[in-house]
């Protein structure tokens, strides 16, 4: 088998001497998706944060492509954050900057592209994520379903190896998260290696090659949806997911 796309082994964070992860390690094969799951606070942002060092862990190793990141190296940093893209919650949009100028900016500093340039790829993966006539829209005049899939379009701009999704539909209006789930399972038709934490069930059944369920900062149970969801398995994670909906 070849080296995992990505690795994060024995992950440790501790904030204000509380230890938010306790080991955790997780390991994504190209074209993978792997979906964590648990409660709140149970640690999942804090994993995804540390796994693309926008939170320093405290111990532990991340492997991209079997090469270890120095997260104390901004070369290596930099390399790191190029390959894996992180969308959030909250979008982490620029409220000042168009959609279109949402995407060009990190073209234009990070991949040294030209204007022209990436203002056609940036017009590019707004298509990509049907926006392609909301590009001279501001934030503000946007829907959180829309706001998202230009966070999204901003991250696959940069052409990452991997995705990592913290409650991609969290903030969203019911009748929105539709529109965000369709573009996750085009990214998933289209190859894309997706680590995601969500609650979404319809997600968590139909996309994820392994469930991972976290509990006070450890990985405590993984396996397929097959496995893990089937009724007469026991579960925490059916426990779990029976209060999300339907499984």
């Amino acid at each position: 088998m070849t080296a995992p796309m990505l690795e994060a082994e024995n992950i440790v964070k501790a904030f204000a001497g509380q230890r938010i992860l306790k080991g955790a390690s997780v390991s994504l094969q190209a074209g993978e998706i792997k979906i964590l799951i648990g409660p709140s606070g149970s640690g999942k942002s804090t994993l995804l944060q540390c796994i693309n060092c926008l939170t320093l862990p405290d111990e532990g190793v991340i492997k991209l492509e079997g090469n270890t990141v120095n997260w104390h190296e901004n070369k290596s940093l930099y390399a790191l954050r190029q390959q894996v893209g992180m969308i959030f919650q909250d979008f982490n949009l620029f409220d000042h900057l168009t959609a279109l100028a949402n995407i060009t900016v990190p073209l234009r500093k990070v991949r040294g592209f030209a204007r022209p340039q990436a203002e056609e790829r940036a017009r590019q993966e707004l298509e990509r994520v049907g926006l392609a006539d909301k590009a001279d829209l501001y934030p503000a005049q946007l829907s959180g379903g829309q706001k998202q899939r230009v966070a999204i379009a901003r991250a696959l701009a940069m052409d990452p190896k991997v995705l990592l999704l913290d409650e991609p539909t969290s903030a969203l209006d019911p009748e929105l998260i539709g529109e965000v789930i369709a573009v996750i399972r085009q990214l998933a038709a289209g190859g894309m290696t997706m680590l995601m934490a969500t609650h979404q069930m319809n997600l968590i059944d139909s996309l994820a090659d392994e469930i991972l369920f976290m509990e006070a900062g450890e990985i405590v149970e993984r396996g397929t949806p097959a496995a893990l969801l089937a009724p007469e398995s026991g579960s925490r994670t059916l426990g779990f997911c029976s209060h999300l909906g339907d499984v």
